[in-house]
């Protein structure tokens, strides 16, 4: 009779445990560097005696009878008592960084993890962290623009600047913006867009105030009168302009005379 077994499913960190344990030398336990970690306390001056600091210390555990019986004070101190100390190994110096692939040279893989990818990660990094602070992944539609914020992050942050300090540059200062927005401007952005959810909220209570107070029964007889009086009123100045020329047809003739005296008595000074 046959039998079905289930056979568990492969764990993913077991299998890159065994994976990494197949590649690692075969170095005995004594000489591990692993060792000297894990079996030894780094001092704790909250832990510790003073005698213990600088060194790399183990509890020695029941290995011998009496571990005080071949104990000297003048050699070592009460508190080291069933310990064993050694020194700490001495700081390696880390390996000196390969020398970067010639560029005209190097495959395109080695080309963008050379030269590409150290300076675009960066800048995709503050990219995202500054549209997590325009509620890019909260709305629909933003103000915010990822490739104007790249590039204006790698013009500030190019590693060999030749033009100075780019910093305080703004990315509608940048010579190739400039150029670029002569030939290709842009529209205007609507006011959804350009407000701040406080200024959008404080203009719009504003109308509401508004309308509300215009509402009022007083508020719209005042309105109302003005309105007619404007209606009254409207083209007054070429009413009262007509209504002088009525008055006043003969206006230029009557002031001639007046004209020809002042003439006269020029003439005779």
């Amino acid at each position: 009779m046959s039998v079905i077994k289930s056979v568990a499913e492969p764990n993913l960190w077991g299998e890159i445990c065994k994976e990494f344990a197949s590649k690692r030398p075969p170095f005995d336990r004594d000489d591990d560097n692993e060792s000297i970690t894990t079996d030894y306390v780094d001092y704790d001056p909250a832990l510790h005696h003073p005698v213990f600091y600088g060194k790399m210390f183990s509890g020695v555990g029941n290995i011998d009878s009496d571990a005080a019986a071949e104990f000297d004070a003048a050699i070592s101190h009460p508190s080291s008592v069933g310990y064993s100390f050694t020194n700490k190994p001495p700081p390696v110096a880390p390996p000196p960084p390969p020398q970067p692939p010639c560029r005209f040279l190097c495959t395109p893989t080695q080309y963008l993890n050379t030269y590409i990818y150290p300076t675009l990660l960066p800048a995709l990094e503050a990219m995202l962290k500054q549209a997590k602070l325009e509620k890019c992944f909260e709305r629909r539609r933003t103000k915010f623009n990822a490739c104007d914020y790249i590039t204006e992050y790698l013009y500030k942050n190019n590693p060999n600047p030749q033009n100075g300090d780019r910093t305080k540059v703004d990315l509608w200062e940048i010579p190739f913006v400039k150029d670029w927005l002569k030939d290709h401007p842009r529209p205007p952005l609507p006011k959804s867009l350009i407000w701040t959810d406080e200024e959008a909220s404080l203009i719009i209570q504003s109308y509401w105030r508004g309308y509300v107070v215009r509402r009022e029964p007083d508020v719209q007889e005042l309105r109302v009168w003005q309105r007619d009086w404007r209606e009254e009123n409207r083209g007054i100045q070429s009413r009262v302009s007509e209504f002088w020329d009525k008055q006043m047809p003969d206006g230029d003739d009557a002031a001639a005379p007046e004209n020809n005296a002042l003439e006269s008595q020029d003439q005779v000074l």
